[in-house]
């Protein structure tokens, strides 16, 4: 079976290389010939016991357990860097989790192959950053209440798009798809060069409390909630493209980068209506 989405594609080449012998059934590719399928008991000599299958393709359950240990390795990240980390610390410590973060994130997105250790190391990252982000909000800012409300609104989101993607509502077409992934890279190059800039002291107001901050805090909304369809239909696509087991950590991921996007925005987002309170 074909796909149009890129990462996929990308991932569907790496476990073709993968592959010792045959092919999952529920996947596009044929049987060698006189080669069993993927998950498939493969021939023995009589006498001896069958051997096991060479690889394990991924399901639905294994992007689950992933997500939900990613997202415990997140959290418990996150609440050791808010208590251990000091606030004469919290800026350089702050700017240092988000290179680290972006440099381990570009990796596991443009690499070929799974890699598992790669993935909770970016947990571990972004965990940290997240605990700073929000202890400053929190804390030092003065918006009380704000994390929480925070990541009800965040896993909110998550449950109405997954909803909405299960009921069909929204499809991941290849046309949306290809908007999505334009949108998001322009989206990242734009905050890339805010962020870029702010180093420097030019304000560009798109990150500020006004007009302009509340409306690109508004869209990046939208499009960090839009990126959950991208992450439920790769993993369905996974599922019968039979990408082995060890993808689902890659899919968890992608559900993991929405998630703390989608929380930093909406957490932004609760800051400056607060602050014209």
């Amino acid at each position: 079976m074909k796909t149009s989405n890129p990462v996929l594609s990308r991932l569907g080449r790496a476990a073709e290389r993968e592959r010792t012998a045959g092919y999952n059934p529920a996947g596009p590719y044929g049987p060698a010939a006189g080669q069993p399928g993927y998950g498939q008991p493969y021939p023995s000599a009589p006498g001896y016991p069958a051997s096991p299958p060479a690889v394990q393709p991924m399901t639905i359950d294994d992007v689950v357990v992933k997500t939900v240990t990613l997202l415990g390795i997140t959290g418990v990240s996150a609440v050791a860097a808010w208590n251990l980390i000091p606030d004469s610390l919290l800026g350089p410590s702050l700017i240092g989790a988000a290179v680290v973060g972006l440099v381990i994130g570009l990796v596991v997105s443009f690499s070929r192959m799974a890699n598992p250790a790669l993935v909770v190391a970016y947990a571990v990252i972004e965990g940290a950053f997240v605990g700073l982000v929000s202890k400053f909000y929190q804390e030092i800012a003065g918006f009380q209440g704000i994390v929480l409300q925070a990541v009800v609104a965040t896993f909110g989101v998550f449950f109405l798009m997954a909803f909405l993607y299960r009921a069909k509502v929204i499809r991941a077409t290849p046309k949306f798809q290809r908007g999505m992934i334009a949108v998001m890279a322009g989206l990242f190059a734009v905050i890339l060069i805010n962020f870029v800039l702010s180093l420097f002291g030019f304000s560009t107001g798109l990150r500020d409390n006004g007009a302009l901050g509340i409306g690109f805090s508004l869209i990046c909304i939208v499009v960090a909630s839009l990126s959950f369809i991208l992450s439920f239909n790769e993993v369905e696509e996974g599922v019968r493209m039979g990408l082995p087991q060890r993808y689902s950590w890659t899919a968890a991921f992608g559900i993991l980068v929405s998630l703390i996007w989608l929380y930093l925005e909406i957490l932004r987002l609760l800051s400056f209506l607060q602050g014209d309170d």
